[in-house]
């Protein structure tokens, strides 16, 4: 399971990567602020497995 939510804060890391991008690219402002805040999202869900995984053992 938690192989599941690191691959799926990955997914979403990088998903709000391209996001950014393409809103920096476009001058879209709405779309960059989306593509940060769900880096941020990955990132969370990054950093809760990770603990887990420290308590873990």
């Amino acid at each position: 399971m938690a192989g599941d939510q690191k691959a799926k804060g990955k997914k979403e890391q990088l998903k709000g990567k391209a996001k950014e991008a393409a809103g920096r690219v476009t001058r879209d402002v709405p779309l960059e602020a989306e593509g940060r805040a769900e880096q941020a999202k990955g990132d969370a869900r990054q950093a809760k497995e990770k603990t887990k995984d420290i308590f873990k053992h």
